[in-house]
Parts: structure tokens; C-alpha cells; sequence
């Protein structure tokens, strides 16, 4: 018997004679977290509540809640197995979602937090035509969510099949529906002030769980990092190359144009996600906006160097083919690197940390699905329900019920095409996710905020050129056919050669923004500008 099957064979066992306590700690969990939402849901009267908490969060309370939206599980698990199995390349998903955060800080926080209401909608429709600009704002948003939706999908398939011992599809697949039916429940019941404590709550236990296997990584090495990096070269079975650039993306020309191409959607994207974006609204001044975001930078930074240990402990301390056997994209290297270094898979200290820190991620997934899935509905019940199928008439009580029901049906097209992507990479799906909101979602939001000529067909063109070239992309691209490790393996329609589109399409949006408003006979109107330019940045008359 190979050692990673008979590594896996243990974990499985391992797993086995301590399940009373794995699902003992996911049933509290689960039930802590609804107690959460039944009464954040008593205290929503209205679309303030639903939509925005009552902005009545403060600064770190909200960039609690941002980090718990941010850090999904593609930073707990996706980061954790692309390192483990990728070496230095791997490291660039941190690099990247971090960095991120100066564009959303420097360009977007404030301003959008001044200018909207609800969502990325209002921002557009305050100086242009309403239904147009609405419609295209709330298709956006909801195709970008259920874009990252995917990727907690595939976690969450991945971590409990891990937990639970099971290795049929069709029992991986129940297990998407289960996590689907949660989020609903989170999202319908409690809106935004229950999703924003549970996302709280969230972010201190990931903090806490990413310390204690930091430091138990540190600790087995001496706390000496260069002993820890060398232990994972040398167990990675590449030696040198482990430790260096190019071991994913420098074979080829083609995958070093892949590697730009991902670090431009990584650190554009987090300025157009709409779950992040709806963060801002939270708060009750601009003031606390921009708290809210230094303090999201500092515990999200601090959460990413934690990373390395994570990464290069799981690399160094497991066998790459036991890796790889439990999960092909590398999705289950933190479980597996808590429960070695917990003493091993026959230990109880092993399988005790095995279920915390699933735990953990498990409520990482359930967190962040409930904040898109948020997003995506208050968009379709705000932009499209209200303002352009009932043009602005409908009630609030009406327009809370409207978003209610697109939780239910957005939920259940995330779980469908999430039973799809279950076996793929959770950060590198995230990473499509950021292409879309960067290729659509960003070009509008700047030009709308800083161009005084911007049109409606600027913003169309922009939204809906940057959102279609963006899928088209990724529907013909490796990452759904072509390879072993594409949604659809045993197929092959790719024709375009990069995984990530954001090289091409973003660009694209920007450009597509530009040329729709140069073509566009539509006269701006210059009054609307100026007040806009004042409410983003001064904060007057905002809400």
C-alpha cells in the first residue's frame, strides 16, 4: 500500500472513532450561529435593517465583519493547498488578495460609501438613467456573486466529505445542498445584521484557529521560518524550484502571461465585489468607512502572513500525494496539516484539531455564502424589483419580501452549479470571481465617480462588455475543459489558452466604458456631476 493512500486511510479512521465530536462541533456551531440570526431578525423592521444593519456598526465592527467576508475559503483552504502544492506561486493568492485592499481603500471606500444607498446601483442611477443602468448593475452583481459562490461551494464539499468519511459524488453533492439551505436560512431570516455578526464571530475564531496552527507549525520547526521552508522543499519532492517563482507559472509563455493576468484580476477585483461593497454601507459616518477598512487591512494582513505556515507547514509535514488524494486541488491541506500536527490521524489530539479547525473553515464558508448571497439579492429586490419592474412603487414590507425570495433562488442556482465545481481549486475559482466584478464591475464604479462626461451607454457598454468577455472567457478556457483538473474533464471546447480572463477583459471594460460615452450623443448633466462629486467626497446629504 502506497503511503498517501494509507495516509488517507488513517485520516479517514482517524476521523471515524471521533465523529461524535466533529458533528457535536458543527451542530453548535450551526445552531449558535441561527440563535445569531433569529435575533438580528427580530430587529429588522425595514430595508435599513435588511439592506444595511440600520447603519448602526462602528468602524471595528465593520472591519471585523469585512475581514470575516474576506477571508472565505479561498484564503483558508484554496490558499493553503495551492502553496502546499505549488511552493512560491501558490504564495501570490496572498500577495495579491492583500494588496488589494490600497485600491479599495484609496479609490472606492469612501466615495462609494457616500454616494449609495444600497447597493452599486444607486451610485450609477444618481446621475443616469435609472432602469438602464439598474438592470445592468444588478445582473452584474448577481453573475459575480454566484461566481464566488462556487468557490465556498467546492470548500465546503471538500472539508466535510474530509470530516464525514464520505467518497461518493452523490454524497459530496448532498452535501453542497446542505451548505445552500444554511445560507438561506442565514440570509433570509437575519439580512444584513445577522449575516454581520455571524461574520464577526466568524473572523475571530479563523484568527484564532490560523494562530494555533502557526504556532504549532513554528514550534515543531524551532520557530526558525528557513528550517520550515527548507522542510517543505525537500518534502515537495522539487527541491530548490519549490522555494522559487515559475514552478506553476514560469514553465511556459503561456503561463507567465497567465501569472500577470491573475495579478491584475486579484488586485482589481476586491474594489468591485459586491459583498464587499455593501460592507461600506454599513457603517453611520465616511469616517467609519475608512476604519473600518484600516482595520480589515491590519487583521487581514496579519491572517495572510499566517499563510506561509499554513502553506509551507502542510507542504513540509505531508506526504504531496496524501494531499492531492484527498482532494486533486489541493482544498483539504489545512484540515490534514491540523490534524498531523495534532499528533496524527490515530491520535485524539489530532482528531480533536482536525474538528476545530473544520470547524473553523466551516464557518468561514457559511459566513461568506450568507454575505454574497446578501449581496446578490438586495440587488435583485432593490435595482431590479423596485426601481425597475415596480419603477420605484413598491413598498419597503414588499421590497424586503422580494429579497427574501431571490435568496431562495439564487441560493438554489449556487447549489447546482456549485455540485459542478466542487473538485476545483477554491482560490483559483475565487480568482475568476475577482476577473468578473474587476472587468465589470470596476470601470463603471471609477468612471461613475470621477469622469464628468461618463453616460448611460458609457456604463452599459462598460458593465455589460466587461461581464460578457469576462464568462465568455472562462466558459472556453482550461479551467472548464481541456485538463485534468477543469470542472469538465473529460471534454475539451477551451480555446482560450489563459485560466484567468482578467488580462483581456478588464482592460476591456475600461476601454468599452471610455468608447460607449466618446459615441454617446447623450449630454452629461454637469449639475448632477458636481453634486455627486460633493456628497462622495464630503459626505453631505449622504442617507
Amino acid at each position: 500500500m502506497s503511503p498517501s493512500i494509507q495516509s488517507i486511510q488513517l485520516a479517514a479512521e482517524g476521523a471515524g472513532e471521533h465523529r461524535p465530536l466533529i458533528i457535536t462541533l458543527f451542530s453548535l456551531f450551526v445552531v449558535a450561529t441561527l440563535a445569531i440570526t433569529v435575533w438580528a431578525g427580530r430587529q429588522t423592521k425595514g430595508t435599513e435593517d435588511f439592506y444595511a444593519g440600520g447603519r448602526q456598526f462602528s468602524g471595528f465592527q465593520n472591519g471585523l465583519a469585512i475581514s470575516g467576508d474576506y477571508m472565505s475559503a479561498a484564503s483558508f483552504l484554496g490558499i493553503a493547498g495551492a502553496i502546499a502544492i505549488a511552493g512560491y506561486d501558490g504564495f501570490l493568492y496572498s500577495i495579491g488578495f492583500l494588496v488589494a485592499w490600497l485600491v479599495a481603500l484609496l479609490l472606492v471606500a469612501e466615495p462609494l460609501r457616500n454616494s449609495g444607498r444600497f447597493t452599486m446601483g444607486d451610485v450609477l442611477a444618481y446621475r443616469m438613467r435609472q432602469r438602464p443602468v439598474r438592470t445592468a448593475a444588478g445582473t452584474s452583481t448577481i453573475v459575480v456573486s454566484i461566481f464566488y459562490l462556487l468557490a465556498q461551494m467546492a470548500g465546503a464539499g471538500a472539508l466535510v466529505s474530509l470530516l464525514l468519511g464520505i467518497t461518493s459524488e452523490t454524497g459530496k453533492i448532498l452535501i453542497v445542498v446542505l451548505v445552500g439551505i444554511v445560507m438561506i436560512l442565514y440570509v433570509s431570516i437575519g439580512g444584513m445584521k445577522g449575516t454581520t455578526w455571524v461574520q464577526m464571530v466568524k473572523a475571530v475564531l479563523l484568527i484564532a484557529g490560523t494562530l494555533l496552527i502557526t504556532f504549532l507549525v513554528l514550534w515543531k520547526f524551532h520557530f526558525n521560518v528557513s528550517e520550515l521552508l527548507g522542510a517543505a522543499a525537500e518534502k515537495s519532492g522539487k527541491g530548490a524550484a519549490f522555494l522559487e517563482p515559475g514552478l506553476k507559472y514560469g514553465a511556459t509563455a503561456t503561463s507567465k502571461i497567465d501569472f500577470i493576468s491573475l495579478g491584475i484580476a486579484l488586485v482589481l477585483g476586491t474594489a468591485g465585489l459586491p459583498h464587499i461593497l455593501i460592507r461600506f454601507y454599513t457603517v453611520p459616518t465616511a469616517q467609519a468607512a475608512r476604519k473600518s477598512v484600516n482595520w480589515a487591512i491590519g487583521i487581514i494582513g496579519t491572517f495572510y502572513l499566517m499563510t506561509i505556515a499554513l502553506g509551507f507547514g502542510a507542504a513540509a509535514l505531508l506526504d504531496p500525494d496524501t494531499i492531492t488524494t484527498s482532494n486533486k486541488a489541493g482544498n483539504t491541506a489545512a484540515p490534514l496539516l491540523a490534524q498531523e500536527i495534532g499528533g496524527g490521524a490515530d491520535s485524539t489530539g489530532g482528531a480533536i484539531l482536525l474538528a476545530t479547525i473544520s470547524a473553523v473553515a466551516f464557518a468561514t464558508i457559511l459566513a461568506v455564502v450568507a454575505g454574497l448571497t446578501l449581496a446578490s439579492s438586495s440587488s435583485f429586490a432593490h435595482d431590479l424589483y423596485v426601481n425597475v419592474i415596480r419603477k420605484g412603487q413598491a413598498t419597503e414590507k414588499e421590497e424586503v419580501r422580494a429579497a427574501r425570495w431571490a435568496t431562495v433562488f439564487i441560493g438554489a442556482a449556487a447549489i447546482v452549479l456549485g455540485a459542478f465545481a466542487r473538485g476545483l481549486n477554491v482560490a483559483g475559482l475565487v480568482a475568476l470571481a475577482f476577473a468578473v466584478a474587476a472587468s465589470a464591475n470596476l470601470p463603471t464604479i471609477l468612471y461613475s465617480l470621477f469622469w464628468k462626461r461618463f453616460t448611460t451607454r458609457g456604463a452599459l457598454w462598460s458593465i455589460y462588455g466587461g461581464l460578457v468577455s469576462s464568462v465568455v472567457l472562462v466558459l472556453f478556457s482550461p479551467v472548464v475543459s481541456g485538463k485534468e483538473t477543469s470542472m469538465f474533464p473529460g471534454v475539451d471546447f477551451h480555446w482560450f489558452p489563459l485560466e484567468n480572463p482578467g488580462l483581456i477583459s478588464i482592460p476591456l471594460g475600461f476601454l468599452l466604458g471610455w468608447l460607449g460615452t466618446v459615441v454617446s450623443k447623450e449630454e452629461p448633466d454637469a449639475g448632477k456631476y458636481a453634486e455627486l462629486e460633493v456628497r462622495s467626497l464630503t459626505g453631505t446629504g449622504a442617507h
